[in-house]
């Protein structure tokens, strides 16, 4: 069996209870609310002049926009106020931070990484790539997020990461984005929530229509006469329900990358964004998508979605369908293989499968490809991230779990032509948990979510533990050989 070394290289990530989000803040039920917005209204005009400028002197340096937050803070929470009420400016933005905390995002673990090139490229030595690192953090409650980080890989291959930016910004949603009619009708009669009403709604609509457009027509009197029946009532509200899950979100032009943050949105989401496995995608046009598959996690369901964005500002999370879209892991190819779309699954929790679509958004049939075999990944396999294209084939890299649940990284490698076929494997495993690596949040555990090939050399960004996140690297041609 031939082994191999990686060359852990650092530099290490940590979590950082500094980097904070502000956040809406729910303070009980309604009731509650409402008693809180009238104590605060309550208050004599001076004490609320010298209670906003604690807060603003307090927390002003640890956000970029305070008071542009907590203006449409106001606007959200006004509806706790008594209908007579006219509060001033000042006791507006102080009733708002009443509604508004800190979320540490990332104070519990900063892991699960995937490192794709950079959309810029210029300005940079010879021999240099500039990436995005993304990065699934933890914090209170076990929430995940995306935060993201820049930096360089040197013709020598040394790693030079960014310090972040100081604050840390959420997107805004973008509720003017447009709905393709035919893509949306395909989505809607897969998640059998179509009925006739909806095919009449949608009948109105323009080819391309807002949200805004689609609820116009939901509440025209055409509809109106449907309303009282509840099996309609129900696939209407599914049909809203599906427009509300395939949304677009856009960071002001300011912010750095690494001062941007995806936190969950929706209910499939409540829990965390987890794993996304980001990818630069070249289509047959030469043109260039970054897509990550993720995990939607709610506390209870697992749902594999997808992110797609060309400049790391603007995002579209859309959701995945067909009777294959389940478990976690999936991971697109980074171009078409023959016309179609090529995407890794985990389908049972133990083996990888491999399947092909006419579209990225809908898959069906997935083709067992590789079985547990070794040791250290009888318990279960999966991938680690989307796979890299080789002049030997497609490059594949695995994570096995074997005894005591230990999380160990391997490879394996495909026909170019027919991914299907596989034509290499490493025996041993590629990555271990070393004992300065074995303990955190969940211990024995490497993981990745994508590496890339630079240079000749494996970049490999990797987890230790679900807590933090450092680097390795490895040549190419050492990887290859040693497979069997």
């Amino acid at each position: 069996m031939k082994t191999i070394t990686l060359n852990r290289i650092g530099p290490a990530l940590k979590p950082d209870p500094s980097r904070v989000l502000i956040r809406p803040f729910q303070p009980g039920d309604e009731t509650s609310a409402r008693r809180l917005a009238a104590r605060v209204l309550a208050l004599p005009e001076a004490t609320v002049t010298q209670l906003l400028s604690e807060v603003l002197g307090e927390f002003g340096d640890r956000h970029a926009r305070l008071e542009e937050f907590l203006h449409r803070r106001f606007d959200e929470v006004s509806r706790f106020l008594s209908p007579e009420a006219v509060p001033s400016p000042d006791r507006q933005l102080l009733l708002a931070s009443y509604f508004t905390h800190e979320y540490s995002l990332e104070a519990a673990a900063l892991f699960n990484p995937s490192i794709v090139p950079h959309p810029d490229q210029t300005d940079l030595p010879a021999g240099a790539l500039r990436f995005i690192l993304s990065l699934r953090a933890t914090g209170e409650g076990h929430i995940s997020s995306i935060t993201f980080r820049t930096g360089t890989v040197s013709a020598q291959h040394r790693i030079k990461l960014l310090p972040p930016a100081p604050f840390v910004t959420e997107p805004e949603r973008v509720w003017n984005s447009t709905y393709e009619q035919a893509l949306f009708r395909r989505k809607l009669a897969e998640v059998g929530v179509g009925c006739d009403s909806c095919w009449s709604v949608l009948d109105r609509l323009p080819e391309h229509f807002t949200m805004a457009e689609l609820q116009r027509a939901v509440e025209s009197p055409q509809h109106s006469s449907d309303s009282a029946d509840p099996a309609v009532d129900c696939a209407i509200r599914g049909m809203i329900l599906l427009a509300e899950s395939n949304y677009e979100v856009a960071f002001s032009a300011g912010p750095q990358i690494s001062q941007r943050a995806i936190f969950p949105h929706l209910s499939s989401q409540r829990n965390g964004i987890e794993d996304a496995r980001f990818v630069r995608f070249q289509d047959e046009d030469g043109s260039v998508t970054y897509y990550a598959t993720y995990t939607a996690y709610d506390g209870r369901v697992t749902l594999p979605q997808l992110l797609r964005t060309s400049d790391f500002g603007r995002f579209q999370f859309i959701t995945l369908n067909g009777p294959a879209v389940r478990n976690k892991g999936m991971a697109l190819f980074p171009r078409r293989i023959n016309g179609l779309y090529a995407m890794l699954s985990r389908q049972d929790d133990e083996n990888l499968f491999l399947m092909y679509s006419e579209h990225p958004h809908f898959w069906y049939e997935p083709n067992l490809l590789v079985s547990p075999q070794e040791p250290w990944e009888l318990l279960k396999l999966g991938n680690c991230g989307s796979p890299i294209e080789t002049e030997a084939g497609w490059l594949v890299l695995s994570h096995g779990v074997g005894p005591m649940r230990k999380y160990c990284l391997g490879a394996f490698l495909l026909d170019l032509n027919d991914p299907s076929k596989v034509i290499g494997r490493l025996r041993a495993p590629l990555l271990s948990p070393n004992q300065l690596e074995r303990e955190g949040y969940v211990p024995n555990v490497v993981y990745t979510c994508g590496a890339l090939v630079h240079g000749g050399t494996l970049i490999l960004p990797y987890a230790m533990s679900d807590s933090a996140t450092s680097f390795a690297t490895v040549p190419l041609t050492d990887l290859l050989a040693a497979m069997e």
